[in-house]
């Protein structure tokens, strides 16, 4: 080789990643609100919270990824949606514990910096924190060739918020007799994409572009790029007009994991599988892949995003709060004697 060695040489390309810096500012700059006090590009993120009206103020931190469902991006190209996604799956379980989130960072990581396909997916992460309600606040592109094949990425993120200590949200009032209700997924979300993939994919032998009958003519690709919902404004109604006693975000594990999360000792969930309507990708996948159906609660959100544990009395005023803001719950189930979780 002629000359000196540059890091470009060795596959970093430091001006490819100042121009996805460039591109991605203008829609890290939405998210902005009157608690960020730094633009993008320092060494740290500066953020100053409201605390009107609280009296112990506690931060609630959570972290998460997209996981495989970034592959499904590789194959359609379409990199604008996965960050609404990994600010999902943050958002969702901060709001959880019923905190305001305030900010969001991110970090993608990929073996080739490409400028417009880092600034798709940053548009998509902004997009996310404006849905939720949060500041995007900083993050870091990390270019790592030979960690990474050409055109792979991951990323990551980490959502920090904020409630006073006596507004916690954490199950302990639940009770015997309370109810359950349920607030609709757009569908798989972020989680279950290997066995979904497999299913679809390998044993199913359908292309991203097929448009099987069973998803009314959607595309298979399509269907499994719908970002994942984010709770912030459905939980603010929530917390507006009662304080529930336990929120549940269904993700990883589906219901026989993330229920028990919030159940005090003795106390588990019926829950009714014909109270909510189904999106038809998770009977597309059980049918294709002869899949059981405790294995497909055991992985899948089943259409059930997120869940909240209220007193029978509140339950009606709860589900019509929400219905007169045009999101559809209904009551799914009950908390009962006994542990563990039963669906029928």
């Amino acid at each position: 080789m002629d000359g000196k060695l540059t890091y470009k040489d060795a596959g970093v390309d430091t001006k490819e990643g100042e121009r996805a810096v460039r591109l991605m500012k203008e829609h890290v700059k939405k998210t902005f609100d009157s608690g960020v006090l730094a633009n993008l590009g320092g060494f740290g993120s500066l953020y100053m919270p409201d605390l009107t009206g609280i009296s112990a103020p506690v931060l609630v931190a959570g972290s998460d990824g997209v996981g495989t469902k970034l592959m499904v991006a590789f194959l359609m190209d379409k990199h604008d949606t996965v960050g609404q996604d990994c600010v999902a799956m943050c958002v969702n379980d901060v709001l959880c514990q019923g905190a305001k989130p305030l900010f969001f960072l991110d970090y993608i990581a990929a073996g080739h910096i490409e400028a417009e396909k880092i600034a798709q997916i940053v548009k998509g992460v902004a997009d996310g924190c404006v849905l939720g309600e949060c500041a995007l606040v900083g993050g870091e592109t990390a270019e790592m060739p030979g960690l990474y094949s050409k055109g792979d990425y991951d990323m990551a993120g980490f959502c920090v918020g904020l409630v006073d200590r006596d507004r916690i949200i954490d199950g302990k009032d639940v009770k015997e007799g309370d109810v359950i209700i349920g607030i609709k997924s757009s569908g798989l979300h972020s989680n279950g994409f290997s066995l979904a993939r497999k299913v679809l994919f390998e044993v199913g032998g359908l292309k991203i572009t097929d448009k099987p009958e069973a998803l009314g003519g959607r595309a298979v690709g399509e269907v499994l790029l719908e970002p994942t919902r984010i709770y912030t404004k459905q939980v603010r109604i929530l917390l507006g007009r009662t304080h529930p006693k336990a929120l549940i975000h269904i993700t990883g594990g589906g219901f026989y994991e993330n229920i028990p999360r919030v159940m005090p000792p003795g106390l588990g969930a019926r829950i009714r599988k014909d109270s909510w309507t189904r999106p038809p990708i998770f009977d597309l996948i059980q049918s294709i892949g002869e899949i059981e159906e405790k294995e497909m609660f055991s992985t899948f959100n089943m259409g059930v995003g997120l869940m909240a544990i209220v007193d029978k009395a509140a339950a009606t005023p709860v589900i019509e709060l929400l219905a007169a803001e045009g999101e559809a719950a209904s009551v799914i189930g009950e908390v009962a004697l006994g542990s563990g979780i039963t669906i029928w």
